[in-house]
């Protein structure tokens, strides 16, 4: 049994797989990412809203939850707004 069989499916809280490990935090992601980063890739995933059909209540909340990422973008932040920002963009996952 190779290393990673004997660990696999244990039931245990901290199980993992390969790629689970490899992913990156969104929440460390976003902070690393610049001001132009963050930006495109709102606009991207704009962009990927607007391929869908505009009547969808996903495409309609994504949307919504997009707009106020780039209105946070925009503006000079508060703590509690900075915050915000980071919860909208890591509940994307972009």
């Amino acid at each position: 049994m190779g290393s990673c069989e004997q660990f696999k499916g244990t039931g245990h809280a901290n199980d993992q797989t390969m790629d689970e490990a490899r992913t990156i935090n969104p929440r460390a992601q976003w902070n690393q990412m610049g001001y132009e980063g963050k930006t495109a890739a709102v606009h991207e995933e704009m962009k990927r809203m607007n391929s869908l059909p505009a009547t969808s209540s996903y495409v309609t909340h994504r949307r919504r939850v997009l707009n106020k990422i780039l209105q946070l973008l925009s503006i000079q932040r508060t703590a509690s707004q900075e915050e915000e920002l980071e919860l909208l963009f890591a509940g994307l996952s972009l």
